[in-house]
């Protein structure tokens, strides 16, 4: 079988990587950006030590800091509005997957023409989007690298999965520095989503051995550091492990795409506007619990990189015990335990369900469901 391997060009990683990226964008003779943020990040004035390096090379910017945690159609629409308003040439998206995911509908419609919701599925785009570079501030949704931008359709409830070469950052980075600002709740949101992330990659039915290299390493990084910086977020260590961390499952994830933990989470978040990792955080164990039996070994495997001693289990047994850790590690760093805490109803499982069963990244699930399996998770994760 023949496999793409997609990752941004160059990526800046490690305390103090931020200052590099002026260097970058001048060797490009760029001259105005549109810098994609949120007002929070402004208002902290996280902001600033971004526009601090584009004054030090003359680089024009203008800011657009209205994006929701899970943005919008509108957020990409008036984005855009400003970009064209103000000519920018390039873009720079500031913060985590909101931001990110934003920018990209920007870029990718500022060169593309259209509207965003003509770009939802697989590879829908014929060029290349306006110049990115990403700058991110968590350490889990890997929106900085990967090719997937996810956008909610405000009329529909829906957040749409867009799936497309073309929407990759140009440069990404990772300045652990950034993420110091992290509140608590927060840090361990974006952790146990990229957990999520590394584990669908690792059982994806087109997991390959570059792709389990990064993902099995993910899993070990997140399982030995997720805590440590959960319970101190000034631990310029753990935060920069954590980094590595969400950048590997990034690489794994953007190349063999996901399971039914973010089919299912993207209806949560599009219907009742929840935060896409504790709903990940929530899901994971359920869903892996329904792919035990034809992702034992894997599974197995996974309880071992999360440090359970598996010498004396079979498979199944393992696996099990990989569902158990997850648990543990959820419960560990203070997330919810059950969907019904955040608002979700189980009169609306039908619904959610069959969108789910649409969404692309339920394809690369190594077991298939029916409607009524994926209710049936549903309902185990109230």
């Amino acid at each position: 079988m023949n496999y793409s391997f997609f990752m941004p060009q160059i990526s800046l990683m490690g305390p103090g990587s931020l200052s590099e990226l002026g260097k970058e964008i001048s060797n490009r003779n760029f001259k105005k950006a549109l810098i994609v943020t949120d007002h929070i990040l402004v208002n902290i004035g996280l902001v600033s030590k971004l526009t601090d390096v584009l004054d030090s090379i003359d680089v024009q910017y203008f800011i657009y800091d209205k994006t929701k945690p899970n943005p919008t159609v509108k957020n990409v629409n008036d984005g855009l509005e400003i970009l064209k308003k103000d000519n920018c040439d390039f873009i720079i998206s500031f913060g985590g997957g909101s931001p990110h995911d934003a920018a990209k509908g920007i870029a990718l419609l500022a060169t593309n023409g259209g509207t965003i919701k003509d770009y939802e599925g697989l590879d829908k785009s014929k060029n290349p989007q306006l110049p990115l570079f990403s700058v991110n501030t968590t350490a889990g949704t890997a929106s900085e690298m990967t090719r997937f931008c996810i956008i909610t359709d405000e009329d529909r409830h829906i957040k749409m999965a867009i799936v497309d070469k073309h929407v990759t950052p140009l440069i990404a980075v990772n300045d652990p520095e950034l993420m110091v600002a992290m509140p608590k709740g927060l840090t361990a949101a974006t952790g146990m989503d990229a957990l999520t992330h590394s584990i669908e990659a690792y059982v994806s039915t087109i997991a390959n051995p570059l792709t389990d290299a990064c993902a099995e390493k993910s899993i070990t990084l997140i399982s030995q550091y997720l805590r440590k910086v959960v319970a101190d977020g000034n631990d310029l260590e753990a935060r920069d492990k954590m980094a590595y961390a969400e950048y590997l499952a990034g690489m794994a994830f953007n190349n063999v795409s996901l399971g039914y933990v973010h089919a299912m989470a993207h209806q949560l978040g599009g219907f009742y506007d929840l935060p896409h990792g504790v709903c990940n955080a929530i899901l994971l164990p359920h869903v892996e619990e329904f792919n035990l039996n034809v992702s034992a070994g894997r599974l197995k495997k996974i309880a071992e990189l999360m440090g359970v001693d598996v010498s004396n289990m079979d498979d199944i047994q393992g696996a099990k015990a990989a569902v158990e850790a997850i648990k543990t590690l959820s419960k560990d760093v203070g997330i919810p335990s059950g969907i019904a805490q955040l608002g979700a109803k189980e009169s609306d499982f039908n619904e959610l369900a069959t969108n789910a069963l649409k969404d692309v990244c339920g394809l690369t699930n190594p077991r298939q469901a029916t409607l009524d399996e994926i209710i049936e998770i549903y309902k185990k994760s109230l």
